[in-house]
């Protein structure tokens, strides 16, 4: 008996290894698709709705990485547009809705070119 017990343990072992290895290879094929479609499309869609949404403010500058240019839109936005009665914030709200329009009409290897890897922060 107590060669079949130690069968078994080693059977066991064995299923459990390759049952490891098996999750490991899903994890990485399910890692590396959220990545190409987390890397592309979904950050056009983002960039895209909140500048239409909320361009005025520079959020999807933030999103693409374009930290100095979202601060510029949000300054202008905020202080200037506070100075001049709201003219200069109407004006950034106007940016971001072309912008906005701009990166859903192009298509995803066009946006991803342009703006991820170009790093062309207007229009």
């Amino acid at each position: 008996m107590s060669e079949d017990h130690k069968d078994f343990g080693e059977k066991a072992k064995e299923f459990a290894h390759e049952a490891t290895e098996g999750a490991k290879e899903t994890a990485k094929e399910f890692t590396e698709g959220v990545k190409d479609t987390l890397g592309q499309d979904n950050k056009k869609l983002l960039a895209g709705i909140l500048a239409i949404v909320l361009g005025a403010l520079g959020v999807h500058k933030f999103i693409l990485g374009y930290n100095k240019e979202g601060i510029i839109m949000l300054v202008i936005t905020i202080i200037l547009g506070a100075i001049t009665c709201g003219i200069l914030a109407s004006l950034m709200g106007i940016v971001g809705l072309i912008e906005g329009i701009i990166y859903l009409t192009k298509s995803d290897e066009e946006f991803y070119q342009t703006y991820q890897v170009g790093k062309r922060p207007w229009f």
